[in-house]
């Protein structure tokens, strides 16, 4: 006995460390195709580009908070609670559970994409270029909650692998779907640009359709592991059907209010925005539409691939902290926030000062050089901005993890109540950069507080803390002047063969800098030992590859 709990702590870091590579796999290639479509996208759409991606995200906006209200949380919710009873030997009930989740994902995915469809009129915020785009959106919200719902039970095996393929899949057929209608329409029949973002947005169903069926595969190739597990379960416990809707729907309330933090948010852009530029400015209808796309879509759609890191971690950590909570294992619980921390640290910190230093031509290489001034600055605003945003993904999920459900949603509204006090100032003051700054203060508040009541409670590993975090920024920063310094040199010895400002140019120096920033980070964070402290003794394996003592 006493091995085991010797061994108990590797082997949840282990876990822990595995299925983050999974989600963060899924999760990073899927970003990456949600965002490197863009670069064929813009060219087809020309001068429609901005117009065309503003449009997208406006639609989008509000899709994604009818998506999470569909959804309502019930994947987190049914990921948390199968997890608890797998950590019981009560299979049979996790199972049970899957079924009625199954009813409630149908049910509130049915009921969400009739009121986007028929109200589409009433929440177009004054554009009607937008009510085709709900439309089209409204059909994947049929069956993506089914999809997530799915996903969540995986998940709650600990089963990672089929979440972060099926993402990947869907985001494939999504982006492929994508392409071929925007260049059909835009290209070949040069069609309205109206109709070619409608086909865009359509083109979540059609990924979603490609998702399901991948999970179905992995379900049926599993079927009679599940079955073997409820077999052999103690199946003591008796819950009523009511009951078991009714653990659901307690469970997922905060993970609808909590997963939709960070859309909320935009949302809040999305809708005070432009009456407040109207207000302060004399601009045009089209010059703000432009200003909106840059931060809130350009900017956004990159610095999403970043925050995709703390939703793996989040994911992740949400089932373990459960068994740990279920167990009463206070030390666990201590021990799996302190490695998620520092992880979120050792992956986000480094990641947001890369996009930084690489913000000049990563802009350029996915938007051209349409206010590519602007843009880029945007960019590596939201960069910084992206570290309190992913700190919130994770940090929220930890506190739902461990059934600090009202707790996070507090602590939520006074970020919100921070964010709203904020906006108009600072949209008055600082313009675009405006909605960033107030994002920032809103969810460093909100992150503040989680993390203290996290350490009032239960406590954090301070050592391993204060070592990571000191010698994580030291490495980040020397990694953001190294990588910053690749991109002048490198733009410096391109103009004497081409426009270093164009896109192939542009995509040379990105991986330059991002090679040489890189190897830097991960040479000293192998060099000191840090990574071992993180990542376990696999880092030896990848010190002698690199031939490193």
């Amino acid at each position: 006995m006493g091995n085991q709990d010797r061994n108990r702590p590797d082997i949840s870091k282990d876990k822990m460390l595995s299925g983050s590579a999974w989600m963060t796999a899924g999760s990073i290639l899927s970003r990456f195709l949600g965002a490197v479509y863009i670069i064929p996208w813009s060219i087809w759409f020309g001068n429609y580009f901005l117009r065309g991606n503003a449009l997208y995200g406006l639609g989008y906006n509000i899709y994604s908070f009818f998506l999470i209200v569909a959804i309502a949380g019930i994947p987190s919710a049914i990921a948390k609670q199968v997890a608890h009873y797998n950590a019981l030997n009560e299979y049979g009930v996790g199972v049970r559970l899957y079924k009625r989740g199954l009813v409630l994902a149908v049910s509130t995915g049915v009921i969400s994409a009739a009121v986007l469809y028929f109200g589409a009129p009433l929440i177009d915020g004054g554009n009607p270029n937008v009510i085709p785009v709900l439309h089209s959106l409204a059909w994947a919200i049929l069956i993506i909650p089914t999809m997530s719902l799915t996903r969540g039970y995986f998940q709650g095996y600990q089963q990672m692998a089929p979440s972060a393929i099926s993402q990947f899949v869907e985001q494939l057929v999504r982006v492929i779907y994508m392409l071929v209608t925007a260049f059909l329409i835009m290209q070949v029949f040069h069609g309205d640009w109206v109709k070619a973002v409608s086909q865009s947005t359509f083109a979540a169903f059609v990924g979603a359709v490609a998702g399901v069926l991948t999970l179905a595969w992995y379900y049926l190739s599993r079927r009679e592991d599940f079955r073997s597990l409820v077999a052999h379960s103690n199946n003591q416990l008796r819950i009523e059907p009511k009951a078991l809707y009714r653990e659901i729907i307690v469970q997922a309330i905060p993970f609808i209010i909590l997963g939709a933090g960070i859309t909320i948010f935009m949302l809040i852009d999305q809708f005070t925005f432009f009456k407040v530029m109207k207000l302060a400015t004399n601009y045009s209808n089209n010059m703000l539409s432009d200003l909106y796309a840059l931060f809130a879509v350009n900017a956004n759609k990159l610095i999403m691939i970043t925050i995709s890191l703390s939703s793996a971690l989040a994911i992740t950590a949400v089932p373990l902290l459960s068994i740990a909570l279920t167990n009463g294992d206070r030390q666990e619980i201590s021990r799996q926030n302190s490695n998620v921390l520092t992880l979120f640290l050792f992956v986000m910190i480094p990641a947001a000062l890369g996009m930084c230093a690489i913000s000049g031509p990563l802009n350029r290489l996915f938007y051209g050089q349409a206010q590519q001034a602007l843009g880029a600055n945007l960019l590596t605003f939201s960069s910084i901005i992206s570290i309190p945003m992913g700190l919130f993904v994770m940090t929220s999920a930890v506190m739902q993890g461990l059934s600090q459900n009202k707790r996070a949603v507090k602590f939520f509204v006074v970020g919100t109540i921070v964010k709203l006090i904020f906006q108009w100032p600072c949209i008055c003051y600082l313009g675009s950069f405006g909605p960033l700054v107030s994002t920032g203060l809103g969810l460093g508040v909100a992150d503040w507080l989680i993390i203290r009541s996290l350490n009032r409670q239960f406590g954090f590993n301070r050592r391993m803390l204060d070592i990571g975090f000191r010698k994580i920024a030291k490495y980040s920063l020397f990694m953001y002047a190294a990588s910053l310094l690749t991109v002048c040199a490198a733009n410096f010895l391109l103009k004497f063969v081409a426009d270093p400002f164009e896109r192939i140019p542009s995509l040379i120096v990105t991986i330059l800098a991002v090679a040489v920033g890189g190897y830097i980070y991960i040479y000293l964070a192998l060099k000191s030992r840090v990574a071992d402290m993180i990542l376990g003794a696999r880092t030896e394996k990848l010190r002698k590859l690199l031939r490193i003592q």
